[in-house]
């Protein structure tokens, strides 16, 4: 927070050089223009980076919200901390908060009170859009929060209680839904040309109000005196009735261009910036399980394809290029159950493959005969050409082959944990790699010869979407809402158009990528359409209204929400797989603390039914809030600075207002 007022110049100069595409613009403005401040930038020129920085912010806490909801193994220290170890590292805190207060908050009044002179509703409206998602996202993660002092530049904002950030977010969906309803002034600037997400449809701007509505209800569903069936089914009833009303932020991959102020590219998705940028992340076993295990039926969602990444392997090279390979398909890095892999190494240890130019030799010391009998035979299962003299093992990779380049026997089979990682041409570091290439290759000599080292993941590439609201989304929330009424018949239509319609959203993205980039990479063509109705009729997908659970209900929502911060607070509603709430019994199962498990102090409670068992919230960024502005923190909550404050449930995870404020004594 400390930062807020100078950081905003700063971005209100970026916008004005980029965003502005002649000096004409500038000039009617009527402003000295080698001197910008935050009253002369247009107000069609601020909105698109709002929506950048919010998309930005929003990405790295979907992709670490979702690591700790089991969608992802990360063996980066910070992130491993909460996909592992569950001892959650201080470094993990500071991301969301400052991109959201420093780009994003900071921005939302000045262009609310610029368009309020203007009579521009519209821009005003879109304003409070991005006012609610972002500090409803500030409080799943924070709980208590700077919000009524927050965006005036204030460096030590008073913090304010849940309930009142969420009633407020609330109140700014429904200002924003009246000022969207309005003819804006005569010769106030038109949405359309500042507007990334809807190209100006005010239409779907409503619709998007009245689902986030709808989100937010859901929400309260721990709370008996607030949570409102009526009110949550109007609300559904007027957001978003169809794939064509989705909120999405479009993912590109044209530019060169670096973000001024945090260094990742300019117009790639936000998701991408985290989960899929680096080589550290990988599919979960708790995930991977879903897509090919739903319901114990031993069938493959159609979806696993373009959501798990392959790599190639057996490779042969003819004159450099790969002349013959398979598609190999990751496995899921198991965290959760046994864990086997990780205890023989350490939490963080999944190693990272290399590409091997030439015929590479690798020994292996393994002294134990049991081990290396089963190092042997899994080389024998692989094909892999061998050697063996005494306790040492040596394996001959063969020319384009990935393979890991540890003489660690356990490392040795880790090049079946492929990495999501996608590249963008402003990240690869290998100039040859063309715009329609987004595979990931493990060096430009990789790229050269064509071996491709990751084909990445349906919602990380740098092309995909962002998605800030769904249908499918929608969909789900009234098959839950319908089965808490005991409505049964509707639960179940309202989760199979949840189903379908997130497998119709993904085709038809991958039907738009198929001639752009399916040549290169065949998990961006589209799915098989006997695929998709074999599983559809399968026992993977619930076919009576009778056998409808909400464990059905919520895991095909997690697999459709993916890279969301969706899925942990549902977690969190359903107190993750204590088998607590409403007799819904076990609703995630297979989630729970698994043996690298060290987090006793950051989660002291001693069974699943303890609140403080599980992940519950973020401490706060330890310099900017901690250090910085430590009185009004702890006046608010004297816990803040504590460990065990992961533990603590925020406003909305309370049954009542009683068990919140017993959490602040």
């Amino acid at each position: 927070m400390k930062k807020n007022k100078n950081n905003r110049i700063i971005l209100l100069a970026f916008a004005l050089v980029v965003g502005l595409t002649s000096c004409k613009k500038w000039l009617d403005v009527n402003v000295d223009k080698d001197n910008p401040n935050n009253k002369s930038v247009l107000l069609q020129n601020r909105l698109p980076w709002i929506q950048h920085f919010y998309m930005y912010s929003a990405g790295v806490t979907n992709f670490r919200t979702a690591s700790q909801a089991g969608v992802y193994y990360s063996n980066n220290a910070n992130t491993n901390s909460i996909t592992t170890t569950w001892k959650p590292a201080a470094g993990l805190t500071t991301t969301p908060y400052q991109t959201f207060f420093v780009t994003v908050s900071s921005n939302l009044t000045d262009m609310y009170d610029s368009a309020k002179e203007k009579g521009a509703y519209h821009y005003m409206a879109a304003a409070n859009v991005f006012h609610a998602l972002g500090f409803m996202q500030m409080l799943d993660l924070y709980g208590e929060m700077p919000y009524t002092d927050a965006t005036y530049g204030n460096p030590s904002p008073k913090y304010d209680k849940g309930k009142v950030i969420y009633n407020g977010c609330m109140a700014k969906l429904n200002e924003a839904i009246s000022l969207f309803s309005k003819t804006q002034e005569v010769g106030a600037p038109a949405l359309t040309p500042g507007d990334m997400m809807h190209k100006g449809s005010v239409d779907k701007w409503i619709k998007l109000c009245w689902g986030l509505k709808a989100r937010y209800m859901l929400k309260l569903s721990k709370k008996s005196d607030l949570y409102n069936a009526d009110s949550l089914f109007y609300f559904l009833s007027k957001g978003p009735q169809s794939n064509a009303d989705n909120a999405i932020l479009p993912g590109l991959n044209n530019s060169m261009v670096l973000d001024y102020l945090i260094g990742d590219p300019v117009v790639t998705n936000g998701n991408f910036n985290y989960a899929a940028y680096g080589n550290n992340q990988r599919i979960s076993q708790f995930h991977y399980n879903l897509l090919t295990n739903m319901r114990g039926a031993a069938v493959v969602d159609p979806r696993m394809t373009k959501i798990v990444p392959a790599m190639m392997t057996n490779v042969r090279l003819t004159n450099g290029r790969v002349s013959s390979f398979d598609w190999t398909r990751s496995i899921g890095v198991d965290s959760y159950g046994p864990s086997t892999r990780l205890l023989k190494s350490t939490a963080a240890s999944i190693a990272l493959p290399v590409y091997a130019t030439a015929n590479t030799p690798i020994t292996y010391p393994i002294a134990n005969a049991a081990d290396r009998a089963a190092f042997i035979a899994d080389l024998i299962a692989k094909g892999k050409t061998y050697s063996v003299s005494g306790n040492n093992v040596t394996v001959t990779y063969r020319a384009g082959s990935m393979y890991i380049s540890s003489t660690n026997y356990v490392l040795a089979g880790d090049t079946a944990y492929v990495n999501m990682r996608s590249n963008a041409i402003a990240t690869s570091g290998n100039a040859a790699q063309l715009e329609n290439d987004v595979n990931w290759y493990a060096n430009a000599q990789a790229h050269s010869a064509g071996v491709v080292g990751s084909t990445g993941s349906f919602q990380t590439r740098p092309v995909s979407d962002f998605e800030v609201l769904t249908y499918h989304e929608m969909c789900f929330i009234q098959a839950e809402a319908e089965m808490r009424r005991g409505a049964t018949g509707a639960a179940h239509l309202a989760y199979r158009r949840g189903v379908e319609a997130h497998i119709n959203m993904m085709q038809a993205k991958l039907t738009e990528w198929q001639s752009t980039y399916g040549s290169s990479n065949p998990d961006m063509r589209p799915m098989n359409q006997a695929d998709i109705t074999s599983y559809l009729s399968s026992a993977a997908v619930v076919q009576s209204a009778g056998d409808l659970t909400m464990r059905d209900i919520m895991l095909q929502k997690y697999i459709a929400m993916g890279c969301s911060i969706e899925n942990w607070n549902d977690m969190r509603r359903f107190n993750y797989s204590a088998g607590n709430i409403g007799g819904f019994g076990i609703v995630y199962p297979g989630y729970d603390r698994g043996p690298l498990f060290t987090g006793t102090a950051e989660l002291p409670g001693g069974a699943k039914t303890d609140p403080r068992y599980w992940m519950r919230r973020w401490r706060l960024p330890a310099t900017l809030e901690l250090q910085y502005n430590t009185t009004n923190v702890l006046a608010i909550n004297p816990h803040a600075n504590q460990l065990y404050i992961w533990s603590l449930p925020v406003w909305w995870d309370c049954a009542t207002d009683q068990e919140y404020e017993g959490y602040l004594q």
